[in-house]
């Protein structure tokens, strides 16, 4: 069982930005690949973005590439999600998800592709 802890949302202006933190317990987080996803009111969960269990590789979505920046410490069994540049539209419930494999492949962007996920942190930008 592994458990995955959110911190770091908050309410920002525009242009604004937010760093997330995602800490994980229980298993040992090197053998896990993590995500990003989001969920806004009354829309479906979308995927934002994946880091591989090293840190090597990463993918995001479209709607954050170049704004978002995904990246994990090890050591301290960290994820986490520098947003810069924030927009009205990144306005939802930010949660992390753990998925077993030691895999280079990052292209994981399903929810059901996940075994763990964290009870999330809100993240509201104002115009």
């Amino acid at each position: 069982q592994v458990q995955l802890v959110e911190s770091g949302g908050g309410l920002v202006q525009a242009g604004g930005f937010l760093r997330l933190s995602c800490v994980a317990s229980g298993r040992t987080f090197s053998n896990y690949l993590m995500g990003w996803f989001r969920q806004a009111p009354g829309k479906e969960r979308e995927f934002v973005a994946t880091i591989n269990y090293s840190g090597a590789s990463t993918y995001y979505a479209d709607s954050v590439k170049g704004r978002f920046t995904i990246s994990r410490d090890n050591a301290k069994g960290t994820v986490y999600l520098q947003m810069n540049s924030l927009k009205p539209e990144d306005t939802a419930i930010y949660c992390c998800a753990a998925r077993q494999t030691r895999s280079t492949d990052v292209y994981y962007a399903r929810p059901t592709s996940y075994d763990y996920w964290g009870q999330g942190t809100q993240v509201t930008v104002s115009s």
